[in-house]
């Protein structure tokens, strides 16, 4: 077995203080809106990983062809001996990057804010690579991230289109929060959905099968059990949209009829017209120069760029400047 350290940042209960201020906030504001990030307790994962296998839903596909393709080029060109994941969750996909970057890769540092998902990626990686240090950092990314000491070159890895979830300005401080992270040598591996046909976007995010709208609607169960949310389901369907002026898809809980949601652990009484919409995840798409500019602008700069045969995804390398 690996050694295994886990470091927990994020303290016990930020989960529901976050939890309270992000409804507090999105359900009292017009148009109202909650963060894509409170989707995914333990059904809504499930629900996500089911997603993945989906026909129609292209990403997860698309990156793990580019990484099973690429990832002799990634080690190649980093030569790391450190690798961090943000948002690693089971760290599936990153196993093509660990074999091969081995033997040089000498360290792992997982960070999610899943402690349970943490542990199972590192018992997994431990049995499968046993001289590789896993060192687990329990912390959200979006705040500000402080990396234990491990050996350098680094290479952070930010996969799964998971930027696109973020709007502009979030984006921009994400990046720069990144850049603060590299010293000299180090590089940024950042995975991004590509803009394409409407069709094949609105698609993935509504499958003739009905399980993205039964994730989407899986916030409602969250503020449910977590705050004693008063609401059905069934009063809300599963909208997605895609904005060409903004480039991104859009996740909504469109309201079949008026009807007042009551949150007891807030004492809050949301009121909604008939037609009313929740917004629950924006999902930015992206073309070669705006990841160009974007990573410009935080200070870095675009080295490689892979992106799987049909150009649906893309896996770009950025070093600092």
């Amino acid at each position: 077995m690996s050694p295994f350290l886990l470091t927990r940042t994020l303290p016990e209960d930020a989960t529901g203080a976050d939890l309270r201020a992000d409804v507090l906030h999105g359900l009292t504001r017009t148009p109202k809106e909650l963060p894509p990030k409170w989707f995914y307790d333990a059904r809504g994962s499930e629900l996500f990983e089911e997603i993945t296998r989906l026909p129609e839903y292209y990403p997860t596909r698309a990156e793990r062809e580019i990484l099973v393709h690429r990832a002799d080029e990634i080690a190649a060109a980093t030569g790391a001996r450190t690798l961090v994941e943000l948002g690693s969750g089971s760290s599936e996909k990153t196993r093509h990057l660990i074999d091969a970057l081995l033997p040089g890769l000498t360290a792992y540092v997982p960070v999610d804010v899943s402690e349970s998902a943490l542990r199972g990626a590192a018992e997994a990686l431990g049995a499968e690579h046993p001289d590789l240090h896993v060192h687990a950092l329990v912390a959200d990314f979006t705040r500000g991230l402080a990396l234990p000491g491990t050996p350098g070159p680094r290479l952070v890895a930010f996969l799964g289109g998971t930027l696109g979830n973020l709007l502009p300005q979030e984006r921009a401080a994400f990046l720069r929060s990144v850049r603060a992270l590299l010293a000299p040598g180090d590089a940024l591996l950042l995975g991004t959905d590509l803009v394409k046909d409407e069709r094949t976007l609105v698609a993935a995010y509504d499958d003739e099968a009905g399980v993205t709208a039964r994730f989407n609607k899986n916030v409602l169960a969250v503020l449910a059990r977590e705050l004693g949310a008063e609401v059905d389901p069934a009063d809300f369907e599963h909208v997605a949209v895609w904005d060409r002026e903004r480039e991104w898809i859009e996740m909504r809980l469109r309201a079949r009829e008026a009807l007042t949601v009551k949150i007891r652990e807030l004492d809050l009484a949301v009121q909604f017209e008939a037609g009313e919409e929740l917004r629950t995840e924006v999902s930015a798409k992206f073309r070669q120069e705006g990841v160009r500019r974007e990573l410009a602008a935080a200070g870095m700069e675009l080295a490689h760029w892979w992106t799987d045969g049909e150009g649906r995804f893309a896996l770009s390398l950025a070093t600092a400047v």
